[in-house]
């Protein structure tokens, strides 16, 4: 899955490197009708199992996945408001769906 630069400006991403792929493709809460799923993408989760599950460091993250630690404070932020917004919001959360804005 590549990810993209948002906007027109800019350099693309570097592409982090995904070393196990979660099982899991998406959790489901309770049904609501009309609830929008969102969307997490690997990269993201990759940042959840290394920092939260593992207990890394985000410059040992940084490294593991050949990415900066800004960028791995900026997908491990994106990645846990998403999660929450699942929870409190009782939304569908898809794992490894490309989009542009999950609100």
């Amino acid at each position: 899955m590549l990810r993209r630069r948002r906007g027109g400006r800019g350099r693309f991403p570097i592409q982090p490197k995904i070393k196990i792929e979660p099982f899991a493709k998406k959790m489901i809460p309770e049904p609501k009708s009309g609830d929008n799923p969102i969307v997490i993408d690997l990269a993201e989760v990759e940042v959840l199992r290394l920092v939260d599950l593992e207990g890394l460091y985000q410059e040992q993250a940084g490294s593991s996945m050949g990415i900066s630690r800004g960028t791995i404070w900026r997908l491990l932020a994106s990645a846990r408001e998403k999660v929450a917004r699942s929870i409190y919001e009782g939304r569908p959360l898809m794992i490894g769906l490309q989009s542009e804005d999950e609100s």
